[in-house]
């Protein structure tokens, strides 16, 4: 892979949020602020890409809504929570996106499909694809950068097969938030 610099060749900077934000709950979702926990060493690393990234923008598939396991609301009340602990800890996260319909019917909106990511660039007009990055855990995750041509990164859990290469494998989002200046 060619020598980059992140900080200067990109702009955006789009997250996943389950397990790559906050511990996954395998074959579950977090319906409550009372089952999410932050990964170790995410906060770190929001306060360390606040400084160079500009947007930052969480997409996230919420299916759990569709499956009336939880409501918008409960879903709203969980990334005011989320938002205000990044705050606290001078990170930021500048909007969140998330798809709430079921896979099943393949909506536009849900990952890997680039429903989100469109609705992102239709809000700030200043987001290049070819200048943003996407973080995530999950071939979804990683399918949806390539779709848009962005540089991807996937966070290494060990829980999924992976079947989409992503251009860099880390095994946190704080590794990432490192790993630029230590490749340098």
């Amino acid at each position: 892979m060619k020598s980059m610099d992140i900080y200067k060749d990109y702009d955006t900077l789009f997250l996943d949020r389950d397990g790559t934000i906050n511990r996954r709950i395998v074959d579950g979702y977090v319906t409550s602020w009372e089952e999410f926990e932050f990964l170790p060493g995410v906060l770190e690393a929001l306060y360390r890409f606040s400084q160079h990234f500009d947007p930052i923008i969480i997409v996230t598939n919420q299916q759990g809504i569709g499956r009336e396991i939880m409501t918008h609301e409960e879903l709203a009340l969980i990334h005011n929570k989320m938002l205000e602990k990044i705050n606290e800890n001078k990170g930021r996260i500048d909007q969140i996106y998330y798809c709430p319909q079921l896979k099943v019917f393949n909506p536009l909106c849900r990952k890997p499909n680039p429903g989100m990511a469109m609705q992102a660039q239709e809000d700030n007009p200043s987001i290049d694809f070819n200048r943003s990055i996407m973080i995530g855990d999950t071939d979804s995750d990683i399918q949806f950068g390539k779709n848009l041509g962005m540089l991807t990164v996937r966070i290494s859990n060990n829980d999924s097969e992976v079947n989409v290469s992503a251009d860099i494998t880390v095994s946190s989002l704080l590794e990432f938030s490192k790993w630029n200046l230590e490749s340098q």
